[in-house]
């Protein structure tokens, strides 16, 4: 991710944001990240280095004795969010009145909705170790009438897609199995013989190879040349996440020599 910088004075000591994999150097970054950013900082986001941030690099010492008293009193901190958006300088009232209005929608939202929006922020954001923490919690969650099978199905989706772009295909194909057995959608079947493809280390347990036709296997592999031929003319990082999306995406495909080349160099960067 990028920030849009207003100010020179740079703080000795960034702020490290474990979840965003970034540092903030300045009182406008750290405004930036909260307004575009909410799900991610709505809980557990304002803490005590995060106010030492403020006192000590920013000299925004009153703004933190506020937030300390918010914290003491261990309410909610939607309102210490607009405050420090406020104090900040960097939004304009407009703005800052719809993002907490944004916050208010958030708020409303079912726990389980509220998780899941968390955690495929992470995943578009190449947070796929930390996405998939979030969906294996959802998957303990106890059903309800929001917590059902359409609801889990998308989570193990997500999830399988996080293991597979973490090249820990055997992970992958036990979440898009479980999926299938829930919805048996197609999509999940291609999915999964995709996996095979991409490390023989996968196979298809019998009662899938049941259900898979040599027409189908015949078209999947042929969507897969495809694949492999346009992936050798991207960059790595495209043709990574060409293998495998959340949710719909319809398309999944890659090339096994490719993904053995680039396996030990891509695991160092969730280490």
């Amino acid at each position: 991710m990028s920030l849009l910088l207003c100010s020179q004075e740079y703080a000795r000591r960034p702020y490290h944001v474990e979840m965003l994999g970034i540092h903030l150097f300045t009182a406008q970054e750290l405004a930036y990240v909260i307004y575009h950013y909410p799900l991610l900082v709505l809980d557990g986001f304002i803490n005590d280095d995060l106010l030492e941030f403020l006192k000590e690099e920013l000299n925004l010492g009153m703004l933190a004795v506020k937030l300390e008293r918010w914290l003491k009193r261990q309410e909610k901190l939607d309102e210490a969010l607009v405050l420090i958006l406020q104090e900040c300088g960097y939004y304009n009232g407009v703005e800052i009145n719809r993002f907490r209005h944004r916050l208010m929608d958030l708020r409303k939202k079912h726990p389980a909705e509220f998780s899941k929006l968390k955690a495929d922020e992470l995943f578009s954001m190449h947070q796929y170790t930390r996405a998939a923490r979030l969906y294996e919690e959802l998957l303990d969650r106890p059903a309800d009438k929001h917590v059902d099978d359409t609801f889990l199905v998308k989570v193990l989706n997500n999830l399988g897609a996080c293991h597979a772009q973490t090249f820990h295909f055997d992970k992958a194909y036990e979440a898009y199995e479980k999926a299938y057995l829930r919805n048996g959608k197609e999509e999940l079947l291609q999915r999964m013989y995709i996996l095979t493809l991409l490390d023989e280390k996968v196979r298809l347990g019998e009662h899938i190879q049941a259900v898979i036709s040599e027409e189908q296997k015949e078209a999947w592999a042929k969507r897969l040349k495809d694949v492999r031929d346009r992936a050798a003319r991207s960059d790595a990082v495209a043709q990574l996440e060409a293998l495998f999306k959340k949710d719909s995406i319809r398309r999944q495909a890659g090339q096994t020599e490719l993904v053995h080349r680039w396996k030990q160099e891509f695991r160092r960067q969730f280490k």
